[in-house]
């Protein structure tokens, strides 16, 4: 076996989080330490791409902030988030959202991704 991917595995922590890909909507869960004091603060907005493989995997969630384009990358496999939360799932067609870096007002909304369930027929 490769040292590498050896390291990367016993390293990575195994955590199960909510499948989720770029343009889907998160609020992330990350505690803060601040002093002696510890809280959890929510980060809300579009996650805009995955990166990486095993421990060093990330993913970065953009969100908007009084007007400004705010940027955050999180690493899978850190002890720091707390929860990830699917708010909605967005309709996209390519893995890496850097074009929604230049977009204002409604070109930068997401399209919600809508599943049909199909019922399955019935055998007389």
């Amino acid at each position: 076996m490769d040292a590498i991917k050896y390291v990367h595995e016993q390293l990575a922590k195994k955590i199960d989080f909510p499948k989720f890909r770029s343009g889907d909507a998160v609020a992330v869960s990350y505690r803060i330490i601040e002093g002696n004091k510890e809280r959890i603060q929510v980060f809300k907005g579009n996650v805009i791409q995955i990166k990486g493989t095993g421990a060093t995997k990330t993913f970065t969630v953009r969100k908007i902030s009084s007007g400004v384009g705010v940027e955050r990358i999180f690493p899978f496999t850190s002890p720091a988030i707390a929860e990830i939360e699917v708010l909605k799932r967005g309709k996209v067609r390519r893995s890496r959202l850097y074009y929604l870096r230049g977009a204002i007002g409604a070109k930068a909304r997401i399209k919600e991704r809508k599943y049909l369930r199909v019922a399955a027929p019935v055998a007389n």
